[in-house]
């Protein structure tokens, strides 16, 4: 997490030491819920090994994959974080996990600290908010077979520990033909 932060170099080294004492680790063994819905969502995560997904039952109760977050990414019911609303959706690790955890109360004792924090918050909002804009606009202009190719060429080493449901579910297309476009596109 400290790596993220200070990439985007607005920290002082000092300010961003503060993160050693704030931050705490979670492991999750696969399968494994992180978040269910109706539960209000106070912490913000960072995979350091493993991949988690964010899911919900549509009105047919069917079981919609709507995100994965991969290693060096952030994952949250982010609605709900900011809100402090229900959470509409529920976290699952998709393989063993290693987090490293940023309480909603420890992110404002930041956010007090000062302008650099403030700022580190905006930009992973407008981080976050970009992602989303993308994966919405890849519904409206690119096949199943593009969005496939798109997270194969970003995540190819994840692929493979990704049930086809799951992955069919995310791209918006039926598990048969993921398998079709799976095999074109290996």
């Amino acid at each position: 997490m400290k790596s993220v932060f200070q990439s985007i170099q607005v920290l002082p080294q000092n300010e961003l030491d503060l993160l050693d004492d704030l931050v705490t680790f979670r492991k999750l063994k696969k399968g494994e819920l992180l978040l269910t819905e109706n539960q209000v969502c106070n912490e913000i995560y960072f995979i350091k090994k493993g991949i988690l997904r964010s899911y919900f039952f549509n009105h047919q109760g069917d079981e919609i994959t709507n995100c994965f977050a991969f290693e060096n990414e952030f994952m949250a019911s982010f609605s709900s974080f900011i809100t402090q609303n229900n959470a509409e959706e529920n976290l699952q690790a998709l393989a063993d996990t290693e987090l490293q955890v940023l309480s909603r109360e420890s992110l404002e004792k930041l956010y007090q600290l000062g302008i650099h924090w403030q700022e580190i918050g905006r930009k992973l909002t407008e981080m976050e908010y970009v992602t989303l804009q993308k994966r919405m606009i890849s519904f409206q202009k690119l096949s199943g077979t593009q969005r496939y190719e798109e997270l194969y060429q970003n995540h190819q080493k994840y692929l493979q520990l990704i049930p086809l449901q799951y992955l069919a579910s995310y791209l918006g297309v039926t598990p048969r033909h993921l398998s079709r476009i799976r095999k074109a596109v290996l």
